[in-house]
Order: structure tokens, then C-alpha cells, then sequence
């Protein structure tokens, strides 16, 4: 059998990407599941400077080194909590990449590069109107990846 395929875990600072690799990890990953179908790769979209603020003009060159270090630190962050998952999960050497740029293009750029046939993105549930607004990356992605994409949704706690 040839070599399995890769399985590309989309990661950000939200609660709803560490639940998506969670969840990735406990269904096809877990190092108990005897010939697991899938090579774990986790991909962190960073934005660049410019587009974290929204900024140009007069006084953004002062302003975007200091919003460089933060999202540096960011990426940073995310990319430790994944592995602290990882791990606890009993999953080690997980490949890890950090790309700058806008989340939807890195997403479906990376699975080109890393011939996946699955990309994995956590859900934030946004409603009609923020995701208009704001653009969604999984309904981006489900339309425009070369691969399957599967959109992993928190349950809603019901009270």
C-alpha cells in the first residue's frame, strides 16, 4: 500500500479550530487506531500586518512593526496550543507551517502544495450577516480546495 494520505488541520487562536483538531485527532488520528488513514499536517493562515489593522497611509509604518511582533506572538501561541493538544492526545511530530496571508488563499494554496485530500476547518458559526460581511473560510474553501473539506462544528451547549 502506498503512503497514506494527508489530512491538512487548518489552526487559529479560536476555540472552534482547537475543537476541529480535537476532534480530527480523536476520530482519525488517535496513535491507538491501527492503520489510520491519514498524515497529520497543521497549517496557521497569519495575516500580514496591513490587513490585521485595515490600515495604509500616513503613521502605518510606525504602527505595523509592533502589529508584526504581536501576530509573530500570536502564531506562536496557536502553534503551541496545537502541539500541547497533539500531544496530549498522544500524537508526536506533527508537522506545523505558519504562511502569512489571507486565510482562504493559504488554506487552498497549502493543499496544492501538500497534495491533501482532506482539509479540515473548524466552523465559527457566524450568522448571514457577519459572514457576508466578513467572508467565510470554510465556505470559501468547500468551493474552491482541490480536495474534500470537511467543517467541524462545536456543539452548542444547550442550557
Amino acid at each position: 500500500m502506498g503512503e497514506k494520505a494527508v489530512m491538512l488541520v487548518a489552526i487559529d487562536e479560536s476555540e472552534q479550530s482547537l475543537y476541529a483538531l480535537e476532534w480530527c485527532l480523536e476520530h482519525f488520528i488517535t496513535p491507538f487506531i491501527p492503520n489510520q488513514p491519514f498524515n497529520l499536517f497543521l497549517l496557521h493562515a497569519k495575516p500580514t500586518p496591513s490587513s490585521a489593522i485595515g490600515l495604509g497611509g500616513p503613521g502605518a509604518a510606525e504602527i505595523l512593526p509592533m502589529i508584526e511582533g504581536d501576530l509573530k506572538k500570536i502564531a506562536a501561541r496557536v502553534v503551541e496550543k496545537a502541539k500541547e493538544l497533539c500531544h496530549a492526545k498522544g500524537v508526536h511530530d506533527v508537522p506545523v507551517e505558519i504562511v502569512e496571508g489571507d486565510a482562504r488563499n493559504v488554506l487552498c494554496d497549502a493543499v496544492e502544495k501538500h497534495h491533501a485530500s482532506m482539509l479540515v476547518v473548524g466552523s465559527h458559526g457566524y450568522g448571514v450577516l457577519k459572514r457576508a460581511v466578513l467572508g467565510s473560510v470554510s465556505d470559501y474553501c468547500a468551493h474552491h480546495a482541490h480536495c474534500s473539506v470537511m467543517i467541524v462544528k462545536k456543539p452548542k451547549i444547550k442550557h
